[in-house]
């Protein structure tokens, strides 16, 4: 207990400090893949989990944190996100560019970009790292978010200042967009409408599979045939592993899966705020779904006259339900921010619990779930033995309005948060303000 004076003595800053062995000692533990530890113990060491129990014999010279009135969960997950990724400043060009000529069809890839990494992209200053670790985040699933395909993302732990050092996991996806170019649509080239872009989509995966088999063919038996020339465009989105389409209302969520079906790679939905119409399809069909915990909300400083359809009123009512309903048909769901700021985000869940999602569907929802979508839960979202060493331990419910978070650990590294943080204002690429739609930016 000595030791850990001399931490809460420092300035609440969002502080890290290295510890070879930590022991969190007599607190309740929330494994979330396991039963709930009312007087356990965790240990970390080297960046792991070395052991989790209720009768763990603590290392000599472990730095002891006395966990009465303290409760670990696995630290949180934003299942899709910006966050790491800076966007570039606005310059403003001295001459005028030559204009880029519009696509004319889909060989000339518009609005694609499937090559590009986040995990390339990745900075340690994003300002809303700090945000979201004091909120209990410890990772991030980011992606670039231009674009009909428009990279892919990559699983970030939010701890050090090496960039490389942060990445968990890469790809983690292909992030997709499926609107149209609206009314600028003629200046912009091909494709134009909606229906232009899933028929763009359905073309460039007939064009991978032909690729695909070229090359095949071509290095089985090279003599006396041409070499097929490379398409980054399309290796980008072989790599990729799985798409992320997004959906919001029921309509669109049929639609998307029905497209999906033909594209021959795993996907997840995100948006979904209308998943309580459609849990029963999305059950049938074993669709994974990342929901965005960014309620529909009337719009601020609108006309306070103005008529609102029953429609939009039905949707905003019953939105925050949709968690609840996928818990209850058994639908594989994780949340994500959708551009909010931590504070917020965690508002819109504990919403949803309000609704009917239980606290426990809430919390694995926010972390286990999230790494199994992803393929990544043999290394994150539970605190259990062997795995990366990110915590955060809170003293009460950490969904309860008035809980404090007194210690976050990411890959072992211990990060004093700091509870009067202001949220980062930097906003995140393609920020609507509004419910997702088909081809919205996060």
């Amino acid at each position: 207990m000595i030791k850990s004076l001399a931490f809460l003595c420092l300035p609440l800053l969002a502080v890290a400090q290295k510890q070879t062995t930590v022991a969190i000692r007599n607190a309740k533990i929330v494994t979330i893949s396991g039963p709930v530890l009312y007087k356990g113990t965790v240990i970390l060491k080297d960046g792991l989990i070395e052991a989790v129990g209720e009768n763990v014999r603590i290392p000599a010279g472990a730095w002891i944190i006395e966990g009465d009135g303290l409760t670990v969960y696995p630290g949180l997950i934003d299942g899709l996100s910006t966050v790491g990724i800076i966007p570039p400043p606005v310059i403003t060009p001295t001459t005028t560019a030559p204009a880029t000529p519009p696509a004319r069809g889909p060989e000339d890839r518009p609005r694609t970009t499937s090559w590009e990494r986040a995990a390339d992209k990745v900075r340690a200053n994003d300002p809303r790292i700090d945000s979201a670790r004091n909120a209990g985040f410890t990772s991030v699933v980011t992606f670039p978010t231009a674009g009909i395909f428009a990279g892919q993302g990559a699983v970030v732990n939010m701890a050090g200042d090496n960039p490389s050092k942060m990445i968990v996991e890469s790809p983690a996806g292909q992030y997709m967009t499926l609107a149209g170019a609206g009314g600028q649509g003629a200046a912009r080239g091909f494709p134009s409408s909606g229906m232009g872009v899933y028929a763009y989509v359905r073309q460039i995966f007939i064009d991978l599979d032909y690729y695909e088999k070229t090359k095949a063919a071509y290095q089985a038996n090279p003599a006396g045939k041409q070499r097929p020339a490379y398409d980054r465009a399309l290796e980008g989105l072989k790599e990729s592993g799985r798409l992320l389409l997004p959906a919001g209302s029921k309509v669109e969520m049929e639609r998307v899966i029905r497209l999906a079906s033909e594209l021959n790679m795993p996907f997840v939905l995100y948006g979904a705020q209308e998943g309580y119409r459609t849990s029963e399809q999305l059950k049938q069909g074993k669709v994974s779904v990342l929901v965005s915990a960014k309620w529909p909300a009337k719009i601020p400083n609108g006309d306070p006259d103005a008529e609102e359809s029953l429609r939009t009123l039905e949707v905003r009512e019953n939105a925050p339900s949709t968690p609840a309903a996928l818990a209850k048909d058994g639908v594989k769901f994780a949340f994500y921010s959708d551009g909010q700021t931590p504070v917020e985000f965690i508002k819109g869940v504990r919403l949803a619990v309000e609704r009917g999602l239980s606290h426990d569907d809430a919390v694995k929802a926010l972390s286990l779930s999230t790494a199994e979508i992803f393929g990544i839960a043999n290394r994150l979202g539970s605190v259990e033995k062997g795995k990366i060493a990110n915590l955060v331990i809170s003293k009460g419910d950490l969904l309860a309005e008035k809980s404090t978070i007194q210690y976050v650990f990411i890959d072992g590294i211990h990060f004093v948060p700091s509870p009067d943080a202001a949220p980062a204002t930097v906003a995140p690429p393609g920020a609507t303000g509004r419910r997702p739609r088909t081809g919205d930016q996060k």
